[in-house]
C-alpha cells in the first residue's frame, strides 16, 4: 500500500512539472510578442514590417536626377507652346492690321475716287468749252461786235469756274509742254513728227486733246504727238 501511494505521489509530481513548464513558455511568448498565435508560420514581428514598408517607400521614389529631368522636359514642352501661341498670336495680329490697311485704302480711295466717273463725263463739257473759246478770232473781238464780246467772256467765265470746280475735287489738267519727256502713264501717242532742232527724240511734239488726274489717277491721258528719231 505504501508502493502504490509513493507511485501516485510521483505522477502528480510529474504532471505539475508539465503544466507549469507549458504555462511559463506561454507566459514568455504573451511578454516578448504582445501575442501567440501557435498555428501562424509568420514569425515577423510589427516593428520588422513597418521597417519593410519604409524600405519598400524609398525605393519607389524617384531620384533628384530624374525629378529634374522631368521638370526640365515639361519645361521645354511648355515652352514649345508658348511659343507656338506667340507666333500664332503675331501672325494672327498681323493679317488682322493687313486687314484693317486694305480697309481703310478701299475708304480713302472710295472718298477721293468715288467722284470719277461724274468728273469723267464733265471732261466733254470742258473740251466744249475750250473748243468754244478758241475758235473766235482775236480781230474779231472789238467794240463794235458788243454781243460776241459778252458771249465770249460769259464761256471764259464759264470756263474758269469749271476749272476751280475741279480743282477743288482733285481733278487737275494734264497739258504737257512742247519737248517735254512722254510719260505712258499720262500720256497717249497718237502720231509722230519729225525731229527739229534742240528737242530730244521720243519727247511731246503736239497736244491733240488735255488729259486730267483726279488726284494721283489718271482720268484721261493727254493725246500727243511725239518727235521720231532722224
Amino acid at each position: 500500500m505504501a508502493t502504490l501511494n509513493m507511485c501516485l505521489r510521483t505522477v502528480r509530481s510529474v504532471r505539475s512539472l508539465k503544466v507549469s513548464s507549458l504555462s511559463g513558455s506561454f507566459s514568455n511568448r504573451l511578454s516578448n510578442n504582445g501575442w501567440w498565435r501557435p498555428l501562424a508560420t509568420d514569425t515577423t514581428t510589427p516593428s520588422e514590417e513597418k521597417s519593410t514598408e519604409k524600405v519598400a517607400e524609398k525605393e519607389e521614389v524617384p531620384s533628384a536626377t530624374e525629378t529634374e529631368k522631368a521638370l526640365k522636359e515639361a519645361t521645354e514642352k511648355l515652352s514649345k507652346q508658348i511659343d507656338e501661341l506667340q507666333d500664332k498670336y503675331k501672325r494672327a495680329l498681323a493679317e488682322t492690321e493687313n486687314v484693317r490697311r486694305r480697309m481703310q485704302k478701299q475708304i480713302d480711295d472710295a472718298k477721293m475716287f468715288g467722284i470719277q466717273g461724274f468728273c469723267k463725263d464733265l471732261l466733254e463739257v470742258a473740251d466744249i468749252l475750250s473748243r468754244a473759246t478758241e475758235s473766235v478770232p482775236r480781230e474779231v473781238l472789238n467794240e463794235k461786235n458788243v454781243h460776241l464780246n459778252t458771249l465770249y467772256d460769259g464761256l471764259c467765265m464759264t470756263d474758269v469756274q469749271l476749272q476751280k470746280v475741279f480743282r477743288k475735287h482733285g481733278l487737275e489738267k494734264i497739258d504737257p509742254e512742247d519737248g517735254e519727256k512722254f510719260d505712258p502713264n499720262i500720256h497717249e501717242a497718237l502720231f509722230q513728227q519729225p525731229l527739229s532742232d534742240g528737242k530730244m527724240a521720243g519727247g511731246v511734239a503736239t497736244v491733240s486733246k488735255i488729259g486730267y488726274r483726279l488726284h494721283t489717277r489718271t482720268v484721261r491721258p493727254a493725246l500727243v504727238g511725239v518727235y521720231k528719231n532722224a
